[in-house]
């Protein structure tokens, strides 16, 4: 992926005016009716995005801001990873001065902000963001917020293993096979750290369902196989990226030859030819699409004039016609989270891309298999927390 790359799988801040919150004690204490249709002056938003979202939704932002400029004078982005997000944004809260206004993220930091009580309720302005229209299993997604944040892009992601045809002439179809794969080709089969990896994380959430775990949804109580399976597989990978890009690098020099993907990952660095053009995609025998989204929320502290600005440009974002623009290079695709955006009205280059990049197959398989959310945020957060225990201990690269 390029290196404003999405994650996420990631998170995307757009930081409040660089002053210090208001005087009520930040967002935490405001109330909609504190809250200004529009702001008393044009605000600074600083954006972080450590879910590489400004890859899909930069272009929803710039023009905003560009056509809107009594609601925001100013953006700066930056960017940052989703396990370091939490960190920062306490600092920031402790010490009374919230510089980041609104963050685009994955789940990953979604569910971290969630358990530790660091997003704005956006459910309580409701009225203001109006009635998105989400695609059914968007819809779904949007729950996972909790009422804490509003979901801008989705997808159906996977998991996907993704390979190279010149050495893997026949790909593995079961959850088996990959394991027999791996121990006879060792080293060779790689995916990057759940926590700060979309592909990772789906993998993760994705194995339950094809081994047949007795609770996908539990990963503390209903996933022996998946973890039986994950430390066996562990003996044969070298190590794991702290980054998805790390592993399509990988797979595009050799060093490895099969790694966990999604329909965007697979699509996106083809097309920016960091990886090769001919290397395939499978499925695993007992395959559901664990769904994956991205969301805006608004970290708690935040001054009233930068939350009335956040509502608008959410708003905004959530419209048919900025929506086309998630379909991109493919990175997340399809992309948009709303009803009735068809590929016909993204960008030319979007278009050009979907058709030269796109597969066929995902038409096929995307209505074929079921498709199942992602954790809730505390069972998503104690995954990661025993992935990295149990699994990851010692072999992640930093």
């Amino acid at each position: 992926m390029r290196v404003k790359t999405l994650c996420l799988a990631a998170v995307l801040v757009l930081a409040g005016a660089c002053g210090s919150p208001n005087a009520g004690g930040g967002a935490k204490d405001l109330t909609p009716a504190n809250v200004p249709d529009n702001p008393k002056n044009p605000v600074t938003l600083n954006i972080i995005d450590v879910a590489g979202n400004l890859q899909l939704t930069k272009g929803m932002i710039d023009e905003f801001v560009k056509t809107h400029p009594k609601v925001i004078k100013k953006v700066t982005y930056t960017n940052a990873t989703a396990p370091e997000l939490p960190g920062k944004i306490k600092a920031q809260q402790s010490a009374g001065q919230v510089q980041i206004g609104l963050v685009l993220t994955g789940t990953d930091a979604l569910s971290a902000g969630i358990d530790q009580n660091l997003w704005v309720k956006t459910d309580d302005y409701a009225s203001r963001l109006g009635n998105a229209n989400y695609l059914p299993p968007a819809q779904k997604m949007q729950e996972l917020a909790e009422g804490h944040g509003v979901e801008v892009v989705y997808y159906p992601s996977g998991p996907l293993i993704e390979y190279n045809p010149k050495t893997v002439t026949k790909p593995p179809a079961t959850a088996d096979e990959l394991l027999a794969w791996a121990k006879a080709h060792p080293k060779k089969f790689q995916y990057a750290r759940p926590a700060n990896s979309g592909p990772g994380r789906t993998f993760l959430m994705g194995l339950p369902y094809i081994l047949g775990d007795s609770n996908p949804k539990d990963p503390k109580a209903g996933w022996s196989k998946t973890w039986a399976y994950l430390q066996e597989l562990t003996k044969y990978v070298d190590y794991y990226p702290s980054k998805t890009s790390e592993t399509m690098s990988n797979l595009a020099n050799g060093s490895a030859d099969i790694i966990a993907t999604t329909t965007g990952w697979d699509i996106n660095p083809r097309a920016l030819g960091q990886v090769p053009a001919g290397d395939k995609v499978a499925y695993l025998k007992g395959m559901h699409w664990v769904t994956d989204a991205q969301y805006a929320v608004v970290p708690r502290g935040v001054s009233a004039d930068v939350l009335s600005a956040d509502l608008q440009l959410i708003k905004w974002m959530l419209t048919p016609q900025q929506q086309a623009k998630a379909y991109d290079d493919g990175y997340f695709y399809p992309g948009p989270a709303v009803n009735g955006v068809t590929v016909k009205m993204a960008p030319q280059k979007s278009q050009q891309v979907i058709q030269q990049f796109g597969r066929p197959e995902y038409d096929q398989w995307i209505p074929k298999f079921p498709t199942e959310t992602s954790l809730p945020a505390q069972q998503q957060v104690a995954a990661f927390d025993q992935w990295d225990r149990t699994v990851g201990s010692g072999k992640v690269k930093k």
